[in-house]
């Protein structure tokens, strides 16, 4: 009797885990609709608040620099860039001019580094592991802001993200019969939500009844990417370990290429990079095999900006599209243009194995970075720019 009923038990035992990843994976679906759901309420809000001096609004963010400013500050404090451009994505669509965004989204891209290198902090009490960890997270950090660097003066000068962004857009968008301005099936299922949430909000006088559908629509996306990013834990770090072990040791193309499906995976780059943190403490990677995999996090971060630009349609869909473009845009040349000249290349090596070897010796140096880098910097940078 034993060995009749024992196989039925472990049958019992196992149905459960198999129906948990379809609904996980249905979850996930859900949550994306949600997200994009959210960027159109966003876009919507900013719209009914603005009327039409959405770019009066935001005449005081036409310096670039503050716009920077911005974009890293708000992903520090949120620890989260596919938020934030997602939300950029929301207000361009709703009016936020795509030069003013487009330093903003670099921005993004410096305030994302900061979770792996608060993960580098757990190895604090061992001074070899901690200064491995240490490189490891801040040679994003360096890549990062040398990127701004060369692009964010090109932009200002000749403006070569907007228009390829532009182009591209208008590729996709624009023109033809079949283009996506007449298809967008997106736009036509998540717009009934849109529309509800817009009718809910209008007890509220305007422009207050903009400002709240804003409000719920970022407090959506913080809902939506945060469990986004849960489910997708559970689903995918497991293999993305995997695919990461098997591709590290492959060569720099390789490393890129598994930093950027792992991202697209987990829809986070701060997960992506933080996975490497505590193998490169424990000298399981060296620097130069990190290195590759946290530029393609870079490039995997973009897909969330692209999802939420399928959100908008009409006038609209050309900016919005244009915006995510240019994220895209930015981080692939960045790879390309960096990883590719070997001067360059080294600039980020160099620098974070010199501030590893110098906070290892010092601890509070580390902690001093942090702070200054994400906080007092851009906080004095803004407070001059509001004076000027």
């Amino acid at each position: 009797m034993s060995q009749v009923v024992q196989p039925e038990n472990r049958d019992q035992k196992q149905q459960p885990s198999q129906k948990s990843p379809v609904l996980q994976w249905l979850g996930v679906i859900f949550l994306v609709y949600l997200l994009i759901v959210a960027v159109g309420m966003i876009g919507a809000g900013f719209k009914s608040a603005t009327g039409e001096r959405a770019e009066e609004l935001f005449a005081f963010a036409t310096n670039p620099f503050l716009g920077l400013i911005v974009g890293t500050v708000a992903t520090a404090l949120i620890q989260s860039s596919s938020t934030v451009t997602s939300i950029i994505v929301g207000l361009v669509a709703g009016g936020l001019p795509v030069a003013t965004a487009v330093p903003m989204v670099m921005g993004a891209n410096i305030g994302t580094t900061i979770t792996n290198t608060l993960v580098s902090l757990g190895h604090v009490s061992n001074k070899g592991e901690f200064q491995k960890a240490f490189a490891a997270a801040t040679v994003h950090d360096f890549f990062n802001l040398l990127s701004v660097i060369i692009f964010l003066p090109l932009e200002i000068l000749f403006h070569p993200l907007e228009r390829m962004g532009l182009f591209l857009a208008n590729t996709f968008v624009g023109g033809g019969s079949m283009s996506m301005k007449n298809l967008n099936v997106v736009k036509t299922l998540t717009a009934p939500l849109v529309d509800m949430s817009q009718a809910a909000t209008n007890i509220v006088p305007a422009p207050f009844n903009g400002i709240l559908l804003i409000v719920l629509g970022i407090g959506l996306i913080f809902f939506t990417i945060t469990f986004i990013g849960k489910l997708l834990k559970v689903l995918m770090v497991g293999r993305a370990k995997d695919i990461l072990h098997t591709a590290i040791g492959r060569g720099p193309i390789a490393g890129i290429l598994a930093g950027t499906l792992i991202t697209i995976l987990v829809q986070s780059s701060s997960t992506t990079t933080s996975l490497m943190v505590p193998l490169a403490g424990a000298g399981v990677f060296g620097l130069a095999q990190v290195y590759p995999f946290t530029l393609g996090a870079n490039i995997g971060t973009c897909v969330t900006a692209l999802l939420a630009a399928t959100a908008v349609s009409g006038a609209e869909a050309v900016p919005a599209l244009e915006i995510a473009m240019v994220h895209l845009l930015y981080n692939t040349l960045g790879v390309v243009v960096i990883y590719g000249i070997p001067f360059l290349c080294r600039l980020p090596l160099i620098g974070a194995e010199t501030l590893a070897t110098v906070a290892s010796e010092r601890k509070y140096l580390a902690f001093a970075y942090i702070i200054a880098v994400f906080f007092l910097l851009p906080g004095l940078l803004l407070g001059v720019t509001a004076l000027t």
